[in-house]
């Protein structure tokens, strides 16, 4: 039965792909109970493969961007893709190394476009020290695509003894983020229905490989990271803890977000927690190793902003956030769809 969040359950819904219940729910019941397998079914972002040196792993990722409108202030899609994938493959813990890139593009787009994004996605690779070595492209007729559409997929090399994963978390941990919440969201509605704000309000797309690396190195018992893009900081936290089976808590008055961020939220509706970004990372470490991760953080040029901003607790796979008034609610997973195209 169809329930109130889904009134066509026999179709595809824009909001079976926010990040929320709803990608839970055809994640689980298409893609994974039909050819979900040992390694796929664990969940993280990347998966981790055997790779020929010994103790060595592979991590794979891939990744589709849809955005709309293809540039916004701070990024364009094209950034976004190799950022996207880079992210996702530097999650395991791996050095990415390599990507490919696939187009699809629609009669009708401006060549001028599409050089300007293959420009974006050669900056950010080369700032993130990785090759775009191979990819395809297809057209479509008018009226049957986005402009374009471009999908990344990644490839980096796990070093031996380390072992990251949403399920490794144990209750005493600590959980950061790298910075203020909210701000690719927030400019990707702002720039598509025309809204006006007093500050600018930029995407946060950037490349956290080397953040990661860096957070390895000063906390090496770090259990996982994780980047809240579709769903935000509220659905990354729900998957994490149901990973490991714990509960997540947030102290609201401790995560960053940007006044101009909180202020646009407010206007439209929004729930900060749930709003995407594409230049955060959540990071869940030990309680003894906190503040040397937070340092890491703190010393990259993405992670000026970082904060401690939770712990870790035993519990049944949920995640809370206490406000700044001291109540304590549920941090929900997105429900149905807030931002579409927001990556």
């Amino acid at each position: 039965m169809a329930s109130a969040f889904e009134p066509n359950a026999s179709t595809v819904l824009l909001a079976h792909g926010s990040g929320g219940t709803m990608m839970k729910r055809i994640i689980d019941e298409v893609f994974y109970s039909i050819y979900g397998g040992e390694i796929l079914l664990k969940g993280d972002d990347a998966a981790c493969l055997p790779a020929p040196a010994p103790g060595e792993r592979l991590a794979f990722s891939t990744d589709s961007f849809v955005v709309t409108p293809h540039f916004f202030p701070g990024g364009d899609i094209g950034r976004l893709a190799v950022c996207g994938t880079v992210n996702d493959v530097a999650t395991s813990g791996a050095k990415p190394l390599y990507l490919s890139c696939g187009f699809i593009l629609e009669e009708g787009f401006p060549l001028s476009d599409l050089r300007r994004i293959c420009e974006s996605m050669a900056a950010a690779a080369k700032e993130a020290g990785v090759q775009i070595v191979t990819g395809d492209t297809k057209v479509v007729n008018r009226g049957h695509g986005d402009g374009v559409f471009i999908n990344t997929s990644g490839v980096g090399v796990i070093p031996a003894g380390r072992e990251l994963s949403g399920a490794n978390c144990q209750p005493g941990d600590v959980v950061l983020v790298s910075g203020a919440i909210g701000d690719h969201g927030i400019a990707i509605i702002s720039t598509r229905e025309d809204l006006a704000f007093q500050t600018s309000i930029q995407s946060d797309a950037a490349p956290l490989n080397q953040l990661i690396a860096n957070v390895c190195k000063a906390a090496p018992h770090v259990r996982c990271f994780r980047d809240p893009t579709r769903g935000g900081m509220a659905s990354t936290c729900n998957e994490i803890a149901q990973q490991s089976g714990v509960d997540i808590h947030i102290q609201e008055d401790a995560v960053p977000v940007h006044e101009q961020v909180m202020g646009a939220c407010d206007m439209l509706g929004y729930d900060v927690f749930q709003v995407a970004n594409e230049g955060k990372m959540i990071c869940v470490v030990p309680a003894d190793e906190a503040q040397a991760a937070l340092a890491a953080m703190q010393a990259s040029p993405y992670g000026q902003e970082a904060a401690i901003v939770g712990e870790v607790r035993e519990g049944t796979g949920k995640a809370f956030l206490r406000t700044a008034f001291g109540a304590v609610r549920v941090l929900d997973m997105l429900v149905g769809e807030q931002l579409p195209r927001i990556c």
